[in-house]
């Protein structure tokens, strides 16, 4: 009795895969290699509606120029962080004729970095010197735990040249550096809340019109957001910091007026 022969096994050991009326066609393994994927990598995509499923032929699934292309578009998507559940919504809208240029246009105004801070890498004998006596084991890994640096064998990135000055600055003025990551992790918590303030009134007000407007006016719009977020963000912590420089100032001189 002969045992049964997978799907795959039968493509394999099947001829010269015909073309289907017009154009280049692949048993699953050989799309798998053209692609430069794992087979169990593109099953899983048609298992999660990513890629459609091949001609039939017999018991020969034959794949198309199309599938090819569809994978190679994956890859790409993913490599540029899309999720996989992304990828699908996205090619759900390419197939119902929307352009995937423009779709991806307003992808890129939303989630190009807003940060344009410069990192810098040392030593972390380099990094111990800028705080002497300050850095212990607990203060790097706080650090790491803060996003603010990653450590590579004997080598620390801080994430901005900026911050790094600045947080120098303040511990040479006498604030311990402890008390500035803790100020940090406080910082961190008050900026989340303010960026998902504006993420959110962007989505309801901006994003959620889309179906009304059109994708390129959509991205110009995002684009010109960007500026203005920021600079509200800096002018009222400007404010913010009057206000408190003058409060603070005015009970030191309460208490240096009192006898």
């Amino acid at each position: 009795m002969l045992a049964p022969v997978s799907e795959e096994a039968a493509e394999d050991q099947s001829g010269t895969p015909g073309d289907g009326g017009g154009g280049r066609e692949y048993r699953i393994a050989e799309l798998a290699r053209a692609a430069g994927v794992p087979v169990r990598t593109l099953r899983y995509y048609q298992e999660r509606k990513l890629l459609p499923p091949p001609r039939r032929a017999g018991r020969v699934g034959l794949y198309s120029a199309d599938h090819l292309v569809r994978l190679r578009m994956i890859g790409n998507l993913l490599e540029r962080g899309h999720t996989l559940e992304g990828i699908r919504e996205l090619l759900s809208a390419w197939e119902q004729g929307r352009d995937i240029g423009a779709l991806l246009g307003v992808e890129k105004a939303v989630t190009t970095p807003w940060s344009n801070e410069v990192p810098v890498t040392m030593t972390l004998d380099e990094l111990t010197a800028l705080f002497p006596g300050e850095v212990d084991p607990g203060a790097v890994e706080r650090a790491v735990d803060l996003g603010l640096i990653e450590v590579d064998g004997d080598r620390v990135t801080h994430w901005s040249r900026r911050q790094l000055e600045a947080t120098v600055t303040l511990v040479r003025a006498g604030v311990p550096l402890k008390a500035v990551l803790s100020a940090g992790q406080e910082l961190q918590r008050s900026m989340d809340a303010l960026a998902a303030m504006f993420v959110q009134l962007i989505a309801t007000h901006v994003v959620g019109r889309a179906d009304d407007q059109d994708l390129g006016e959509l991205t110009d719009t995002l684009a010109r957001l960007r500026p203005g977020a920021q600079a509200t963000v800096e002018a009222g912590f400007a404010a913010a910091m009057d206000r408190q420089v003058r409060t603070a100032i005015d009970q030191l001189l309460g208490r240096l007026a009192t006898p």
